[in-house]
Parts: C-alpha cells; sequence; structure tokens
C-alpha cells in the first residue's frame, strides 16, 4: 500500500470487475469498491479467526477517494490493512488497484479509511475492545513487520 494508507497488517483479495459492479458507462459503480474493501476486511478478520468482529464494528466513518476507472473484465486488487486500533474504534486503510486491461495501463484505482466502532450485542453506544480482539491485532503487528 502507498504511503497514503502504509498499515502494517494486511490482507487482499483478487477480482474481475463484473457487469453486475459496473454503471451504464462499463466502468465501475462507487458502490463497488466498499463491496471489494469489505471482502478483503474479511479476509483480514478470518485470517485473525476473530468472527464475533463483524456482528459487532457497524462503520462510523468513511472516505474514499477515486483515481481511475476500472472496466468490465479488468482484475483488481483490494487490500485492507489496520491502520489505527483505539479504545472503542479502530480504523482501517485501503486502496483499490486495477491490473492493465486494454487500454488502461492500471494502478490505484480508489483509496481510504473506514472507521468502525465496537457496539457490541444489546449495547447502543461503542465499548472497549474485548481484549482477544486487541491481541489478535496486536500480534499481527508483530508478526508483520520489517
Amino acid at each position: 500500500m502507498t504511503d497514503r494508507t502504509s498499515p502494517s497488517r494486511h490482507a487482499s483479495i483478487d477480482r474481475n470487475v463484473e457487469w453486475v459492479d459496473t454503471d451504464a458507462s462499463g466502468h465501475q459503480h462507487n458502490s463497488s469498491v466498499m463491496r471489494w474493501v469489505e471482502s478483503a476486511e474479511a479476509e483480514l478478520f478470518r485470517a485473525l479467526n476473530l468472527p464475533d468482529y463483524f456482528p459487532s464494528a457497524p462503520r462510523v466513518h468513511q472516505a474514499i477517494s477515486y483515481r481511475a476507472k476500472l472496466w468490465f473484465g479488468q482484475r483488481i486488487t483490494a487490500t485492507v490493512g489496520i491502520q489505527k486500533i483505539g479504545r472503542t474504534s479502530m480504523t482501517y486503510a485501503f486502496e483499490v488497484f486495477g491490473h492493465p486491461h486494454l487500454e488502461s495501463q492500471g494502478g490505484i484505482a480508489a483509496f481510504g479509511t473506514v472507521t468502525v466502532a465496537h457496539v457490541p450485542s444489546g449495547s447502543l453506544t461503542a465499548q472497549p475492545w474485548p481484549a482477544h480482539m486487541v491481541e489478535a491485532v496486536q500480534s499481527l503487528q508483530l508478526t508483520t513487520r520489517n
């Protein structure tokens, strides 16, 4: 990932841009980027063996910058990395890279951040992350540092 995001813990998925991912002009619909990002997020938390993350981590903020179009049939890689874990929230950074395709040279098509809060079942407000989640995220950071 680039200097804009540079998380030390990440997961990636590879996909082809499918027809359902495009709008009427044949390039990606803006919602496709977040679907790919959420797929990479799921890979990250599966790798951490944290299935209890998803039902308790609503999005509270997201920012996306679009740099290039992605076309039907183009191969993409979406990468998500944990940028910061706080007491009750976590921010991850992402980028979606388009591989060379037809007349497109490829490159970063979108990047941004998503912040989630820990809101466990039965709670209406954010609560501190459970120790096992914090430990899993921190251990991943330790094992992937260069």
